[in-house]
């Protein structure tokens, strides 16, 4: 059915297959007929979007509906599911309906299991967890091949180190790189990497690290460099939280005697048994009690964050107290 709804947090990425799916779809000729969007702030954008997805297309090509933004999938009242159910199964086949939003659709809902039901695709564009440190170097990898780029291992290990997840930024860095390189049948190394494409923020791994060393004076300097870079309050939290429990994973494993780096990559959930080893030296001088203590804060951050709390002082506050249990005070 040419159906499709996209979701997620990577807005670039959502952005590329949208437009993807319009060139693939539209007739350049006729796109101003048959090429419309729905903000969600329009009145009755739903049912607008339905009726015009029903309209045949003009000229050549075909015709695209996008409903941007749209709450459908987490709230959907009686009315606009009985259109919905009414209006998908009979959409003509050159038309296309396309919903996108940010948040997970509720599987629970009657309209998200109609919209599964007829979608041609139903596709999550998440953004890569800042400390799946492997996924990034992977994601860098792709974009390089799609643009024809060449990189060594290191250089590709920078890249990810420098962009983090921003897959705007990242596409922009490797375009230079490809204008760069042109011509060039040599792959991209180091010294490239470090003229051009400028690290110059600090991520929120050198953070968690500076936390674990209890370094309060790096701690806090990173944390301002982050929040200078505009980063957002609780993505740094999120970042946080997902490399302590990883650290607590880890050391649990190690105190009950397992050496397998296998089985502690399994349940510390890494990708990479190599990284294990890394790992285990980062939290020899932490105990278990001092990891477990450290989830209650970041809790609590995460939680004063969300009810509108100012966040470079929240942050700071918590940060100081984290520090503090890394050194055993």
């Amino acid at each position: 059915m040419p159906i499709y709804v996209y979701w997620g947090e990577d807005d670039f990425a959502i952005e590329k297959a949208v437009t993807a799916l319009s060139d693939r779809i539209l007739d350049p000729l006729w796109t101003s007929f048959n090429y419309t969007c729905f903000l969600p702030d329009q009145a009755d954008a739903v049912v607008q979007a339905l009726n015009q997805v029903m309209t045949p297309s003009f000229g050549a090509g075909g015709r695209l509906v996008w409903l941007v933004n749209t709450t459908l999938c987490q709230h959907c009242p009686d009315h606009l599911l009985a259109e919905l159910t009414r209006t998908l199964p009979v959409i003509p086949d050159n038309s296309f309906l396309l919903l996108t939003c940010r948040n997970k659709p509720d599987e629970r809902l009657k309209a998200t299991k109609t919209l599964k039901q007829f979608a041609s695709e139903f596709r999550e564009f998440p953004l890569i967890p800042p400390w799946k440190t492997e996924l990034l170097v992977q994601a860098v990898n792709q974009v390089a091949q799609s643009l024809g780029v060449k990189l060594t291992t290191m250089a590709a290990e920078l890249i990810a180190e420098s962009v983090g997840n921003d897959t705007r930024l990242l596409y922009n860095e490797m375009e230079k790189l490809r204008l760069y390189t042109a011509g060039s049948n040599q792959p991209v190394d180091v010294a490239i990497i470090t003229k051009l494409i400028r690290n110059t923020t600090q991520n929120s791994l050198q953070l968690a690290a500076a936390i674990r060393t209890g370094d309060t004076g790096k701690a806090l300097t990173t944390l301002s460099d982050l929040m200078n870079a505009s980063e957002p309050a609780l993505r740094i939290v999120a970042t946080l939280i997902g490399q302590f429990r990883t650290w607590l994973w880890v050391k649990i494993m190690m105190e009950s005697g397992e050496r397998n780096q296998d089985a502690i990559a399994k349940a510390a959930e890494i990708g990479n048994p190599k990284r294990i080893y890394f790992l285990q030296q980062e939290v020899k001088s932490l105990s278990v009690e001092q990891l477990i203590s450290t989830l209650p804060l970041l809790l609590e951050l995460e939680v004063s964050l969300k009810q509108g709390y100012s966040d470079i002082a929240t942050i700071q506050t918590k940060v100081i107290e984290l520090c503090q249990v890394a050194r055993g005070n």
